[in-house]
């Protein structure tokens, strides 16, 4: 259907209202409220032992639950692409779980499972304590991010298809060497794309954190829960709109590595695609015609 213009520029319109109050109005307000004091008193903000401590906190979270969330994605996604079993479907609906579940109740049971009281509350006995400490924190951001590389690798594995793994294997590569040299380099910018979201979700989790962190600052405080604690506990409205002000720019660049990766994505993925679907080329019927006898 095709809009006449003056319904367009009304469709335009309300997107950039409804934008604008949501996301344009709170980020200058953020950014104003941050530097009105002047620059100096926003580095002296984020420069505290417990600001460094929680940015050096949520770096530590990130760098943990990426690499396990890319393994574990990686192999859920081959298997829910490439394998035939019972329990595919389940399998699916759970990784999908965090998308549907509230992180308060992702925080509630992991207290319940790893808690002193819990199913694994041995562990707090040999010296090992799991909720309210970096264990806990690292397994409930685990669980939020954990959909994000499988459902990004999937449609990239959907779509190159099987061939050339099934050529490899023909001629005599092991799985692992078919993995390496031909599904990883097909699925990099699916896989890279994932990593990012992994990234982004893991900087800004608060719910399921909250609930398993001791919140001790310089501790076991995130960003997130920085923030938190001086607008609520603290009063420190300027401390917490610096430390809110360094969790954004972290975002604003995740954000602007998802835009240049979203834009090189297809034309990538568009080039792993196998040799054997792309079209044969067309014969040239000069070639076919018989030469005339000298």
């Amino acid at each position: 259907m095709k809009l006449s213009t003056p319904s367009r520029i009304a469709l335009r319109t309300i997107a950039l209202l409804y934008l604008t109050v949501l996301l344009a109005v709170p980020i200058v307000t953020i950014l104003w409220r941050t530097f009105e004091p002047g620059l100096a008193t926003f580095w002296a903000s984020i420069r505290t032992p417990a600001a460094i401590s929680a940015f050096n906190l949520s770096l530590l979270i990130v760098a943990i639950t990426v690499p396990i969330n890319v393994v574990f994605g990686v192999v859920t996604a081959l298997a829910l692409v490439r394998g035939r079993f019972p329990g595919r479907r389940l399998l699916s609906g759970i990784v999908d779980l965090p998308f549907a579940v509230s992180p308060i109740v992702v925080g509630v049971s992991l207290i319940m499972l790893w808690g002193v009281h819990g199913w694994f509350g041995g562990l707090a006995n040999l010296g090992i304590q799991v909720i309210f400490g970096l264990p806990g924190m690292v397994i409930a951001t685990i669980f939020v991010t954990l959909p994000f590389v499988v459902r990004e690798v999937e449609p990239v594995l959907h779509e190159i298809g099987t061939e050339q793994e099934q050529a490899a294997a023909t001629l005599g590569a092991s799985r692992w060497q078919t993995f390496a040299r031909i599904t990883l380099p097909a699925i990099r910018w699916g896989l890279t794309y994932g990593i990012v979201l992994t990234v982004a979700r893991a900087l800004g989790e608060f719910g399921a954190v909250i609930m398993v962190s001791a919140g001790f600052p310089g501790v076991s405080q995130t960003l997130t829960l920085l923030v938190h604690s001086r607008y609520m506990d603290d009063h420190n409205v300027h401390g917490a709109y610096s430390a809110a002000t360094l969790l954004m720019f972290l975002a604003i660049v995740t954000l602007l590595l998802m835009t240049v990766l979203d834009r090189k994505r297809p034309a990538a993925q568009s080039a792993a695609l196998p040799a054997t679907i792309a079209p044969a080329p067309t014969p040239d019927p000069a070639e076919d015609t018989p030469r005339s006898a000298a």
